[in-house]
């Protein structure tokens, strides 16, 4: 599990902290002037996330994962609302994030990491489901993402963070 209920204690996955993240210009104007959707991924290991944009919202859970990737899908000057792996939406404080960029293996198999940006070339490693890595480019879609000692190249959209394409409707938390 990525968070814990505000009252209910629940376990987090694996991690590795972030790289370096290019940003996209913009669609539309956003207090931080940087495009939405955009991703960032969490700078702590306890994070609370809200119903709303502001410390009098509702929390509504703990994320319990430093390096987490989530999606900015809106914002106000403080506050950045994000979708999660799960394709939970909630608010959180624009301290708690990092623009480094990370990716999760989302699915229930481990995921080839591949010596070269094509199809057929031999794995360098493996990235098992529900762990991160550092997101380090993409490029004509492949993405090359860095895990423990390990790096390689995956198809962008494979991982969890590797698209640009919006992963939460915006309605919900």
């Amino acid at each position: 599990m990525l968070k814990t209920a505000a009252l209910g204690v629940l376990a987090a996955g694996a991690l590795v902290s972030g790289a370096l993240a290019g940003d996209k210009s913009g669609e539309r104007q956003t207090p931080s002037g940087m495009a939405v959707p955009r991703y960032v991924s969490l700078k702590f290991d306890k994070v609370n996330a809200r119903a709303g944009p502001g410390d009098d919202h509702k929390l509504l859970f703990v994320y319990k994962v430093r390096g987490l990737p989530l999606q900015v899908i809106a914002e106000t000057s403080e506050w950045r609302r994000v979708c999660d792996p799960e394709g939970t939406l909630a608010w959180v404080h624009k301290r708690v994030t990092d623009g480094r960029r990370t990716a999760m293996n989302t699915t229930a198999r481990p995921v080839a990491l591949l010596k070269r940006p094509k199809d057929g070339f031999r794995e360098t490693a493996y990235l098992n489901p529900h762990s991160l890595a550092a997101l380090d480019h993409c490029d004509k879609g492949w993405c090359r993402v860095k895990a423990d000692h390990a790096s390689g190249w995956v198809r962008e959209g494979v991982l969890w963070g590797t698209t640009d394409a919006a992963q939460c409707r915006q309605g919900g938390s």
